[in-house]
């Protein structure tokens, strides 16, 4: 990859209840809160984005529907810069990835727009790939 410097990294995870989880995480652990959703919400952990996604127990499957798409709600990955992530996009594309979530735009024109792709490796971990086109998006609430 071209950029060097150190990205932050993207881990999601899926939870019951997304009030008193998220309080723990802003309250005890003192993260802030990024973007949120009925069923998500983000936030700065320690400079990394972790995307709390509400599940049913019900649901074998367990993903949580963000901007149309079903997202995997246990996943992680990095956030790339533009030009890396592009590279990865069309590498994966010319090697015939199956992917569970083809390279898109999500929250086109507003806060936290961002491209993004989801894979899974050859164990199942569904893994995300994301990019924003100003790193301040990131944890963008409005």
């Amino acid at each position: 990859m071209s950029d060097a410097r150190l990205r932050p990294f993207h881990l999601a995870i899926p939870v019951a209840e997304l009030d008193a989880t998220g309080r723990f995480y802003t309250e005890t652990l003192g993260c802030d809160v990024g973007r949120t959703a009925e069923r998500w919400l983000d936030l700065d952990f320690f400079g990394h984005q972790v995307t709390l996604h509400v599940v049913d127990e019900a649901d074998s499957v367990r993903t949580n529907v963000v901007d149309g798409d079903a997202v995997p709600a246990r996943h992680f990955g990095v956030i790339l810069s533009p030009a890396d992530w592009h590279t990865l996009a069309q590498k994966l594309e010319s090697e015939g990835a199956d992917f569970l979530i083809k390279p898109r735009t999500r929250f086109a024109g507003e806060p936290g727009e961002q491209s993004t792709l989801f894979v899974r490796d050859p164990s199942g971990n569904a893994l995300e790939f994301k990019s924003f086109a100003d790193d301040k998006q990131i944890f963008a609430t409005s």
